[in-house]
């Protein structure tokens, strides 16, 4: 399976969608699946922008038209009735056929997101082409109820959509780089999932993402690893 890590820096506003379209034309046919980011559509610090900027699916039907050909992982703001979800969104063959509500909205520090946003309550997966698939974004797996969850599941693959600003610098790193990537393989080991995670680039508002978006075996071994800070697009064989 060919899997195209876009780790992108999104911007503030509805442009990132054409951006989104771009990387996927140029990567189509080199790929099997294309993964970006936690709300790679909007931007992370949208505040009151929600108003404005969020989607409704059906404002993404250019992404389901581009599935026909390769298929693509989102996260975006997205309307629900009344509601605001941050949300991850699979296509493949023309339709949306997985999407997961984040459930744990962090609202401590830096984060304000449980003022925006509401709350998914369940942990689904989807089967495609045989393989079952589960979906998570950023907060979710630090906690380890989604953990048991996941090992419920037991899903061939595990896909993380997350924006994880930089912090707990230290001489040789991140204190946040050794946090994730412990998560990802105690969970992709658990689980005998592999799992492909995908962490945005960039700068907003004082806040700085860092990266390193992955990918990691069903052994909990980092197979495949994209550079801290910097913009990336790069195709792997898992």
């Amino acid at each position: 399976m060919r899997v195209t890590l876009a780790q992108t820096s999104p911007k503030l506003n509805r442009s990132n969608l054409g951006h989104v379209i771009d990387i996927v034309n140029d990567f189509k046919n080199d790929s099997d699946l294309i993964v970006f980011a936690e709300l790679s559509l909007n931007g992370y610090l949208l505040q009151d922008k929600l108003y404005e900027d969020a989607w409704n699916v059906e404002d993404l039907d250019a992404l389901k038209t581009l599935s026909k050909d390769v298929d693509i992982v989102v996260g975006a703001a997205i309307m629900d009735g009344d509601a605001f979800r941050n949300a991850a969104l699979y296509f493949s063959d023309g339709k949306l056929v997985g999407k997961h509500y984040k459930v744990h909205l962090p609202n401590y520090g830096m984060f304000e997101e449980a003022r925006y946003f509401k709350a998914g309550d369940v942990f689904e997966s989807f089967t495609l082409n045989e393989k079952k698939i589960s979906m998570l974004v950023c907060e979710d797996l630090w906690h380890e109820g989604v953990h048991k969850d996941l090992i419920r599941e037991n899903p061939d693959l595990i896909i993380a959509l997350v924006a994880s600003p930089a912090r707990g610098f230290y001489e040789d790193g991140l204190e946040i780089t050794d946090q994730w990537y412990g998560i990802i393989q105690k969970v992709a080991k658990e689980c005998g999932a592999k799992l492909i995670f995908v962490n945005r680039v960039g700068f907003e508002d004082g806040l700085g993402f860092w990266g390193g978006s992955c990918t990691v075996d069903a052994n909990g071994l980092i197979s495949n690893k994209l550079p801290h800070y910097e913009k990336m697009v790069k195709t792997f064989e898992i």
